[in-house]
């Protein structure tokens, strides 16, 4: 069927405007290489090749072009991360369709919203239990009339009577179609809609679950996403025949970005789960060279090697060694000039100032490698080049044990209405606490916070960013986008941050969440939350303010419990624990060994008082899906507690 493509298919890099170009690309340029590692049923990693893939596209398409689905149709995704996935979306895009991607854990009432508000007639749902989500608020979604199941085996005769008038079909029965089509009739009728397809389509609309209030339909062009894949190798480094782990919701726009970076550079996706045995099992098994994950996962791993080394009573042991090696790659980051310089600084200074104690950590960090860090790196399956964190800012402890460890963790920003990704730490020259330079193509400006002029370098102010990525808009929310897009195309990201004088961009804080205290002080809750969630005691943070500052603790259980039993802390159940007195007093030690003007916080930024939570934090209450705090929710459900802290 390749072979049978016309030569237009030799593509450079202007000749890509539309997404499955790049898969066209590299189908022909490295049709051999394997584009996808997914598991059969005995678990075992099956390759897919660049070649089987763009077939399995081309298929697909056909079978959807037979089913009706045209260019400019809106097609509901509800689906998690897996093989299919990628097929699916590609196939609709080489259609011209856009699809409207939401994940297995979205709410039915929100889910129900999304669906009608996009305008979807068709939806692709993952399995039964989607459909049977959406089924009762079927009158919600009067437009519905298709739906394609992925994993169509269950019994379809209890539906028969909540289905009449929707058609229902399958991922395999449309692909057998499709094959056949093919068979019969060649590919120029994909090739056609291929040809068709214009940088400035609608390819997705993402819905941000969003902090406040309802989600609003993000439409992102063909052009609005492909200049992220066309411009990251070279920024980062990857390589045709290298594998990413890939364990993060695909829905949303950092690892859907990913897919294509790694379709772009003919690299391989191994679809794998965020479950940390899952996970670590699937790091030997396909030794990934990549990695994409939000800053929990990074956190939670890190945690697991705590409790490891606290069960095996090496825990000092552990922290000196990270602290030996934090020191020796402190001094390294000064004589190669990765200081972030908020201030002008002598680089030549510090080189001269390093130079010696470099000298002295060395061996003791090639110890600590030797008996700690090795049995990280093999933990990553021994050839891992580095993790990409992001979707919410990645808190300072977890970013230096993992740079103490030698695991390279390079540290991105984004958000979904820039497609995402506006900045990232560069490989060859990672600068700590920053998020590297503005990705090629984009611009940022610093502004200040009441004037909204552009301020210098080390000075906070509002993130705003121009260039090809920003948003074609709100789905049907001119007034919404009029807000966030200036005349001058400038987005408005509602972050605060500021530029080192070589160009990095620091984030500080969100505008919107600035908490002021009856004294008019103004202060940044995120900064104070990040660093209170350093306490491998401490799972969430969230910070409020009246009077004084007060914070709403979610304690990390499993560890919590291994602390009173080393301290024979007796307890019925898990409220009982976390309330206890010597709780209480432990959380908010570790509060203030953090939070004070030592660590370069104000007085009145000290948290004067702490409540533990019991309850998790879910993504979809308390968390948004960026594993953002939904404060205003936050604020309605622990309104008691919230009291409680200022009482």
């Amino acid at each position: 069927m390749l072979d049978k493509f016309p030569k237009y298919v030799i593509l450079s890099v202007m000749e890509i405007t539309t997404l499955p170009r790049i898969l066209v690309k590299n189908a022909r340029a490295y049709p051999n290489e394997i584009a996808q590692l997914s598991k059969d049923k005995d678990e075992v990693f099956q390759p897919t090749t660049f070649a089987q893939l763009y077939n399995e596209v081309t298929a697909f398409a056909a079978g959807l072009l037979d089913l009706g689905i045209k260019r400019g149709d809106h097609v509901g995704f509800v689906s998690d991360n897996r093989k299919e996935w990628f097929v699916i979306d590609l196939s609709l895009l080489t259609l011209g369709a856009a699809d409207v991607p939401r994940g297995c854990d979205t709410m039915a009432e929100e889910l129900a919203y999304i669906l009608s508000f996009g305008d979807c007639k068709t939806v692709v749902l993952e399995n039964e239990a989607q459909m049977a989500k959406i089924l009762p608020l079927r009158d919600k979604m009067p437009d519905l009339s298709t739906f394609i199941l992925i994993d169509n085996e269950f019994d379809k005769g209890q539906y028969s009577s909540a289905l009449s008038g929707i058609r229902l079909t399958s991922y395999k029965e449309i692909m057998e179609k499709g094959k056949d089509i093919v068979a019969r009739e060649g590919t120029s009728a994909i090739e056609a809609e291929l040809e068709k397809g214009q940088s400035d389509d609608v390819a997705t609309i993402i819905f941000t679950s969003g902090t406040t209030g309802e989600p609003k339909g993000v439409m992102l062009t063909h052009g609005n996403i492909l200049n992220q894949p066309l411009n990251a190798a070279p920024i980062i480094g990857f390589s045709p025949g290298e594998v990413w782990l890939t364990v993060l919701p695909v829905w949303h726009i950092f690892e859907r970005m990913v897919q294509y970076i790694a379709l772009d550079s003919a690299s391989s996706l191994a679809y794998s789960k965020p479950v940390g045995p899952i996970m670590i099992a699937d790091f030997q098994k396909v030794r990934p060279h990549w990695m994409t994950a939000v800053p929990r996962l990074w956190e939670a791993l890190r945690n697991k090697v705590y409790q490891n080394a606290a069960a095996n009573g090496k825990l000092k042991a552990l922290n000196l060694f990270v602290s030996i090696a934090s020191t020796h790659q402190h001094f390294k980051n000064m004589l190669l000039g990765r200081i972030p310089q908020f201030k002008r600084r002598c680089v030549v200074c510090d080189a001269i100032v390093a130079f010696i104690p470099f000298l002295l950590f060395t061996p003791l960090r090639g110890i600590a490698h030797a008996l700690v860090f090795k049995k990280i790196h093999k933990l990553f399956g021994g050839r891992f080049k580095a993790g990409i964190s992001g979707g919410a800012a990645l808190p300072a402890a977890v970013d230096k044990f993992y740079a103490a460890a030698g695991v390279k963790i390079l540290e991105g920003y984004g958000l979904t209405e820039t497609a995402p990704v506006l900045g990232v730490r560069l490989y060859k020259h990672p600068v700590p606490s920053t998020v590297g330079p503005e990705f090629p193509n984009m611009k940022i400006s610093i502004r200040d916070k009441e004037t909204d002029k552009e301020v210098g370098p080390g000075e906070q102010g509002v993130v705003y960013t121009r260039g090809p990525q920003i948003m074609k808009g709100y789905y049907k929310r001119p007034e919404d986008t009029k807000r966030v897009i200036d005349a001058n195309g400038w987005f408005n990201t509602g972050d605060l941050g500021r530029k080192t004088w070589k160009g990095e961009l620091q984030l500080t804080g969100r505008a919107k969440d600035t908490v002021v205290l009856m004294g008019g002080e103004n202060v940044e809750p995120v900064p104070i939350e990040n660093k209170i969630r350093d306490s491998v005691y401490i799972d969430h943070a969230v910070v409020m303010g009246r009077k004084l500052l007060g914070a709403l603790i979610v304690p990390n259980l499993e560890n919590i419990e291994a602390y009173a039993k080393e301290k024979g802390i007796a307890y019925k159940d898990h409220e009982e624990l976390i309330k206890s007195k010597e709780i209480g007093a432990l959380i908010q030690s570790e509060i203030n060994e953090r939070v004070n003007p030592k660590n370069g916080f104000r007085v009145w930024e000290m948290i004067s008082r702490s409540v533990p939570v019991v309850k998790p934090f879910e993504p979809g209450k308390e968390l948004s899906g960026k594993m953002d705090y939904k404060r205003h929710y936050i604020s309605e459900v622990y309104k008691k507690d919230i009291d409680q802290l200022f009482a």
